[in-house]
C-alpha cells in the first residue's frame, strides 16, 4: 500500500497543478539522529576523567596524613566529608566533559538531540562504572577469600599436627582410652532421675546441664516438674535449702530474661540504625545521579554545534522590453 504526497507546481497560463509521488507505507519520515559512537566515546571519557580526578583526590588525601606530628592529621569526620564532596565533584566534572564530547562528535546542531546524547552518556557511563566497580569488588573479595583460605588451611594443618602429637603424648603418659571417656559420661548420666542426695557431683552436674539445655532449646517457660527437679539438684550440689535453691533459680531466670530483653532491644536499635543509614545513603546516591544527569546535559548543551542560517534575498528578473 502506498501513500500519495502532493507537491504544488505551476503550469504557464494555468493555476497551480498537483504532482503525486508514491511513498511506501511505513517508511521512516526522519532518519536516525543518534550517534552511538559519540555516545560511547563520551561515556569512556567521562569514566576516565572521573577516575583521574578520584586518583588525584586520593593522592591529596594521603598527603594530608602526617603520622609524625600528633594533631596534624585531619579527623576521620573531616576526611569523610572531604571524600564525599570530592567524589561528587569528580563525578560531575567527568559527566560534563563526557556530555560535551558526545554532543560535539555527533555533529548535531539540534539542541534536543544534543541533550539526549548527554543523557545517553550519563546512562552508559553509570553502567560502565557499575561493571568496573563490580569486577574490582569481586576480584578483591576473591583474592581475600583465597588468602584467608590458605592461611586457615595452613593453620588447621598445623593445629591438626599439634593436636595429634599432644594426643599421642597424653595417651602415652596417662594411657587415655576414648572408651573410658564414654564410660564416664554414661556413668554420669546413669544416676539421672534418682535421689540428688545419693548422686555424685558429676551426676548432678550432668543432669543440671541436661535440664538447662532442654530449657534453652524449648520455647516457653520450663515445666514445673523440671523446675522442681532442678531446684533439688542445685540444693544438693551446693548444700542449700530447697527454698534457697528455688530463690537462686528465680534470680537466674530473671537475669536471663533481662539479658534476653536487652539483647533484643540492642538488636532492634541496630536494625533501625542500619535501615536509617541505608535510606540516607540511597537518597544521597539518587541526588548524585540526578546532579550527574544535569551535568551531562549541560556539557552536551555546550558541545552542541551552532549553525548560522544566512538568508539571501534574490531580486526578481526585470520584465523584457516590448
Amino acid at each position: 500500500m502506498q501513500n500519495r504526497i502532493g507537491a504544488g507546481t505551476t503550469t504557464p497560463g494555468q493555476g497551480p497543478a498537483t504532482a503525486e509521488v508514491a511513498v511506501p507505507e511505513g517508511a521512516p519520515s526522519l532518519p536516525s539522529r543518534i550517534s552511538w559512537g559519540a555516545v560511547f566515546a563520551g561515556a569512556v571519557v567521562a569514566v576516565a576523567v572521573g577516575a583521574m580526578l578520584n586518583i588525584l583526590g586520593l593522592a591529596v588525601g594521603v598527603s594530608a596524613i602526617d603520622a609524625m606530628v600528633p594533631g596534624e592529621t585531619p579527623a576521620a569526620a573531616t576526611f569523610g566529608i572531604a571524600t564525599g564532596v570530592w567524589l561528587l565533584l569528580a563525578n560531575l566534572i567527568g559527566l560534563a566533559v563526557g556530555g560535551y564530547v558526545a554532543a560535539r562528535l555527533s555533529g548535531t546542531a539540534d539542541d534536543t538531540d544534543g541533550v539526549l546524547h548527554g543523557l545517553s552518556v550519563w546512562a552508559v557511563a553509570y553502567l560502565i562504572s557499575a561493571v568496573l566497580l563490580g569486577n574490582v569488588v569481586a576480584g578483591t573479595a576473591g583474592t581475600a577469600f583465597q588468602g584467608v583460605t590458605t592461611v586457615l588451611g595452613g593453620a588447621a594443618r598445623g593445629a591438626g599436627v599439634a593436636v595429634g602429637e599432644t594426643a599421642r603424648a597424653l595417651a602415652d603418659e596417662t594411657a587415655l582410652d576414648p572408651r573410658r571417656v564414654v564410660e564416664r559420661a554414661h556413668a554420669a548420666l546413669r544416676g539421672a532421675g534418682g535421689d540428688p542426695a545419693q548422686m555424685t557431683s558429676e551426676q548432678r552436674n550432668a543432669e543440671i546441664a541436661q535440664i538447662l539445655m532442654r530449657s534453652a532449646t524449648t520455647a516457653g517457660p520450663l515445666p514445673q516438674a523440671d523446675r522442681d527437679r532442678l531446684a533439688r539438684l542445685v540444693a544438693a550440689e551446693y548444700n542449700l535449702s530447697l527454698e534457697e535453691a528455688q530463690a537462686r533459680l528465680q534470680e537466674a531466670e530473671r537475669q536471663v530474661a533481662q539479658t534476653a530483653g536487652e539483647a533484643e532491644r540492642l538488636a532492634r536499635e541496630a536494625a533501625d540504625v542500619a535501615a536509617t543509614g541505608t535510606a540516607i545513603a540511597a537518597y544521597w546516591i539518587f541526588a548524585a545521579m540526578l546532579l550527574g544527569a544535569a551535568a551531562a546535559v549541560i556539557g552536551a548543551r555546550i558541545g552542541t554545534r551552532n549553525v548560522r542560517w544566512i538568508l539571501a534575498r534574490r531580486q526578481a528578473p526585470a520584465a523584457p522590453a516590448v
